[in-house]
């Protein structure tokens, strides 16, 4: 597996990283055996690059993945995250940075994944209630403490990049950005690349539906959410954003590759400090994932897939009340 860095502090991660939401819900039910065994194989593949967050189970993910690690954390590099309140129940409700916040969950989250050191610790969310330089400054003493090793932040806008990274040198920004979500190209993407701060893109895969393994007539498993709460997955959008995928399918066949390699070399293809985390809790999809840092993108390719895929899909990204919490611009 290829290498890449990710900011100027000194992250050094593979050039396909793997998400590990669904491996404990999410896209429906989990296999906690076949979860691990896919972390495993990731790691033998040289994918080091491991995404988590607190949020995800909630808490279950963390547990998870610090199970799949034991024994092998000299060979992975992990990325969580804080920024949630997590209520009653396991329910998570509302934003919460506040600085003692941050380290409170720093502290159970290395308890959860059973490690000395989180590689690299995010904002999940941007809290507009707690100034950035705030937040910021938690972090940075959790890092003089050697606690975590490099900051980042998800879903900020470039003014909140620029204001955090005026405080501290982030390492790695992280939003969605994919072939059919390119919200990010206009200013936080040119935000990150002039301040030298790498980008980590999820649902690189479109939620799957880049695969090409999606259509109309798909019936959502027990516990997959796509089809109620993601509207670009609703009848009618979905139908037009299908037309997106055949123009996916229809290169990557040209290619002799899978649609989801396509999808992930045109990312990889984008800017060298790129590192998109596909999510996967089967050892099949990682194979084929970790295929696609050797699929050659030509400049007539990404040509041709502009002129076929607009920059965005067909509806939100998320529903209404989740749209109104993202730090956008």
């Amino acid at each position: 597996m290829k290498r890449r860095t990710l900011g100027t502090q000194g992250l050094n991660v593979s050039a396909l990283g793997l998400g590990c939401m669904g491996m404990t819900g999410a896209y429906g039910a989990s296999d906690e055996a076949e979860a691990i065994a896919t972390v495993h194989e990731a790691i033998d593949l040289g994918i080091d690059f491991l995404d988590t967050a607190e949020f995800y189970g909630p808490y279950e993910n963390e547990r998870l993945l610090g199970r799949a690690v034991r024994g092998r954390r000299d060979r992975t590099v992990i990325a969580t995250k804080f920024g949630f309140t997590v209520g009653v129940g396991g329910k998570p409700f509302g934003l919460d940075s506040r600085p003692q916040h941050v380290k409170d969950v720093c502290d159970q989250s290395l308890l959860r994944l059973g490690i000395d050191h989180i590689d690299l610790f995010y904002q999940h969310r941007v809290d507009p209630n707690v100034p950035i330089e705030d937040v910021i400054g938690a972090m940075a003493e959790l890092r003089r403490a050697g606690k975590i090793r490099f900051l980042g932040l998800c879903e900020a806008n470039s003014r909140t990049i620029e204001r955090a990274h005026a405080i501290h040198p982030l390492s790695a920004v992280q939003s969605e950005y994919s072939l059919w979500e390119r919200q990010i190209e206009r200013q936080v993407l040119p935000t990150c690349r002039k301040l030298g701060i790498g980008f980590v893109p999820y649902c690189p895969l479109g939620r799957g539906l880049l695969t090409g393994t999606i259509d109309t007539r798909t019936e959502w498993g027990l516990g997959d959410q796509r089809g109620n709460l993601y509207p670009r997955f609703q009848k009618e959008n979905l139908e037009r954003n299908l037309a997106y995928v055949a123009a996916v399918k229809e290169l990557a066949a040209r290619k002799s590759c899978a649609p989801a390699q396509l999808a992930l070399a045109w990312l990889l293809h984008q800017w060298d400090c790129i590192v998109p985390i596909p999510g996967t809790k089967r050892r099949k999809y990682l194979r084929e994932n970790a295929q696609a840092a050797e699929v050659r993108i030509e400049a007539a390719d990404l040509a041709w897939l502009n002129e076929r895929i607009p920059p965005n899909a067909v509806g939100d990204r998320y529903s209404a009340a989740v749209m109104a919490t993202l730090d956008q611009t």
